[in-house]
């Protein structure tokens, strides 16, 4: 039995048990605060009901598009907890609000995109700074083994296993963690960004692995603001067709090499599929079956084999 008085009761209750099972919840914690704070200002007694969860969604400061869907998805899971000790509560229902997220197209950079990122980050200031280098080294480690950004930021000294070539990737999305193996060519350009880094800050151990120059971990603020920067300067801030370069796509664009590396070897894609999807952290094969798609490249040579596989079953027939 509970005895909750108000939603932000009932709230604390819902991510006590959740945190307690490992989950994090930021943001969905700041939401169903401001969720509990809303039904306080309309002075609402007893269980959540529908009407109040609509109201709330609605309340949405981008009431157009994905804003209330993604809020009543935030309830979802909420509003199912307290019916187990409320059988009163009422659980929105899914999609009454339509999809909650939409795949926004990746811009997969081209090598020679790849290499006037890479350039621009000497521009950064403080020039004579750790800025530049960090920047330059992140974004090559990033588009070398197809990270998540934030798993990147979050690597520790400790993590990076030079001798070996490989870096572990601690509870990242999902709570999970792995070993992800380095290319030779990485694995030096990162020996030779921390021995840099030692000689700049004079640390022999840090806090994270990404330093600038107050010798603190990079965060994801300071990566996207830095990449901003940059893709401003190289006028990609306004592109005529696409869209808009993220620091994220660089993830994309491991992924796309991997599988357009695969096609022109005649490798079987969906024999490798699993593999890579284990590599880069995917919990389903079919998040990674994403990347096969809307890629103007990978269509191409999957509509060529399939013109190829049509033409041989033609000539086999009688």
């Amino acid at each position: 039995m509970t005895n909750w008085s108000s939603m932000h009761e009932r709230v604390a209750a819902y991510l006590r048990t959740r945190r307690a099972l490992g989950f994090a919840l930021t943001i969905e914690g700041q939401q169903l605060e401001r969720f509990a704070h809303f039904a306080e200002q309309r002075a609402h007694q007893g269980p959540l009901t529908l009407a109040l969860a609509v109201d709330w969604a609605n309340a949405s400061l981008t009431p157009e598009g994905l804003g209330p869907a993604r809020r009543l998805e935030t309830l979802r899971p909420f509003a199912k907890y307290c019916q187990l000790f409320e059988p009163q509560t009422e659980v929105p229902p899914a999609r009454l609000f339509g999809q909650a997220h939409r795949r926004l197209p990746p811009h997969i950079y081209s090598s020679q995109e790849l290499r006037q990122l890479l350039a621009a980050t000497a521009a950064l200031s403080p020039t004579e700074g750790l800025r530049p280098v960090t920047m330059h080294t992140l974004l090559g480690f990033l588009a070398a083994t197809g990270l998540r950004p934030g798993e990147a930021l979050r690597l520790q000294d400790g993590d990076v296993d030079l001798e070996r070539g490989v870096v572990e990737v601690r509870k990242s999305k999902f709570r999970k963690s792995r070993l992800v193996p380095l290319h030779a060519s990485t694995t030096a350009a990162l020996a030779e960004y921390l021995s840099l880094r030692q000689r700049c800050l004079g640390l022999a151990q840090a806090s994270g692995f990404f330093l600038f120059d107050n010798a603190r971990p990079i965060t994801g603020d300071q990566a996207r603001y830095a990449f901003q920067r940059i893709r401003q300067q190289l006028g990609w801030d306004k592109p005529e067709t696409g869209p808009l370069p993220r620091l994220y796509d660089l993830r994309h664009t491991f992924a796309c090499q991997c599988l357009l590396r695969w096609y022109a070897e005649g490798v079987d894609i969906h024999r490798m599929l699993p593999q890579l999807s284990t590599y880069m952290g995917h919990c389903r094969v079919s998040d990674t079956y994403w990347y096969l798609t809307g890629i103007p490249a990978l269509m191409a040579i999957a509509a060529e084999r399939f013109e190829q596989a049509a033409a041989t079953s033609e000539e086999k027939q009688p």
